[in-house]
């Protein structure tokens, strides 16, 4: 599926300070341009700082305030992005010395899960971890100040609200109210799962970097076992085009199925609001049967991007799964596809190449417990026939004086079912 064209409404400039002890920072500062223009940003200029402490006041030098203001002034730019989280007096000082707004990492990607988010749960998690990260960033005016009750000793004191404590209330109590709104929702998904559980059709789930390509690998996999285009999910060649967790039912053709989920993409410095936020979402992945870890292999920072999926997921609590790595984007590099390397698949998933490699090592995590067997069930028992036919894959069929002869590959769960028409 493709999307229409972006239209940049702001002209930013990017600002960002090496410390010594800092690993891929020119990786990272690449990334915010990136994140920038998923924004629908224009990056304009860049200006990196190596320090071995930040400053407390704008973060930055003086010196090289005077170069943001240059830039700015150039550019004739109006938005300062900063690559770490600021600090609210840092935030005013810098929006007050450089008379544009300022933001940092963590708001810009606030800002992209606000415009992208589609569902109502996937807009409750952003506005609770965007008020979340707000609450403490609240800074009082001289207005607000004004609010306040007389001087020391005065009859009224403590009478009076400032602002700023009305605001925090309010913000307070507008998250315990979506929290609130929040829990149904994962209530009902909760539901959802325990109902799979209760079919017993694993899960495989898609989990990577944004942008790495889990929602191409989705929708081929869709394609190649025959779905309909409409359960296609969106994708496009961009830092976090998927928040909502699509599921869709794929099934072999030899009766197997499983219910493959695309989850929300990671990437460095992904905001601690955001991902407590996005728990529920991800729970998905905790009660998944195998993993697909999809990596960008054309990327040259691809080693850098499975350490902080992985350390994302060790977070979650959900290191404890299987999992299989699916190299995508090899076609854009010098080895072959498709190549399969134990748990590995090198593929493209653009050009649907190496889906076939994937899928079996898919079938052969999931059904390696799989019995093949004789069953003869008595004309009596159509109804088992007719299980036994739905959900398991009927090899071989014969009549015999005493009913129906058939050689079966089924899953345990259906075996123990029916373990009584088996022939010994």
């Amino acid at each position: 599926m493709k999307n229409v064209q972006t239209f940049f409404t702001e002209k930013a400039i990017l600002v960002g300070v090496h410390l010594h002890d800092q690993e891929n920072f020119q990786y990272s500062m690449e990334e915010l341009a990136n994140l920038a223009v998923a924004g629908d940003m224009k990056v304009v200029g860049s200006i990196t700082q190596k320090m071995n402490q930040i400053n407390p006041s704008h973060f930055v030098g003086s010196g090289k305030m005077e170069e943001i203001k240059g830039l700015l002034q150039l550019h004739q730019a109006s938005l300062v992005i900063f690559n770490d989280e600021l600090s609210p007096t840092q935030i005013r000082n810098l929006e007050s010395d450089l008379a544009c707004k300022v933001i940092d990492r963590t708001m810009l990607i606030l800002d992209i899960f606000a415009k992208r988010a589609k569902t109502r749960e996937a807009q409750l998690q952003v506005e609770v971890a965007r008020l979340q990260y707000m609450l403490p960033r609240l800074i009082n005016t001289g207005e607000s100040l004004g609010r306040q009750s007389g001087g020391v000793g005065t009859k009224n004191r403590g009478a009076g609200e400032t602002s700023l404590e009305l605001n925090r209330r309010k913000i307070e109590s507008k998250i315990v109210k979506l929290n609130k709104e929040l829990e149904l929702l994962v209530a009902r998904r909760h539901t959802q799962r325990k109902r799979r559980k209760k079919n017993e059709i694993p899960v495989v789930s898609l989990v990577g970097y944004t942008n790495a390509g889990k929602s191409t690998i989705m929708n081929g996999m869709v394609e190649m076992y025959g779905q309909h285009p409409s359960k296609q999910v969106f994708e496009k060649d961009m830092l976090f085009a998927t928040l909502e967790t699509s599921v869709r039912h794929i099934h072999l053709p030899d009766k197997k199925s499983f219910l493959m989920t695309d989850t929300v993409g990671f990437v460095s410095k992904l905001p601690h609001h955001l991902v407590k936020a996005f728990r529920s979402t991800l729970e998905e992945v905790a009660d998944a049967d195998l993993l697909i870890h999809v990596v960008d292999y054309a990327n040259a920072e691809h080693n850098q991007q499975i350490s902080v999926t992985n350390e994302i997921l060790k977070e979650l609590n959900m290191n404890h799964v299987p999992v299989v790595y699916a190299y995508n984007k090899t076609d854009l590099t010098d080895r072959p596809i498709p190549s399969v390397d134990e748990n590995s698949v090198y593929l493209s998933a653009k050009q649907q190449i190496g889906l076939d490699e994937l899928s079996q090592i898919i079938r052969e995590h999931l059904f390696a417990d799989y019995i093949q067997c004789d069953m003869l069930i008595p004309f009596d028992s159509g109804s088992q026939l007719s299980y036994l036919n739905e959900h398991g894959h009927v090899l071989s069929t014969s009549y015999e004086p005493e009913g129906t002869k058939i050689s079966i590959e089924c899953s345990k769960a259906v075996y123990e079912r029916c373990k009584e028409f088996l022939i010994s």
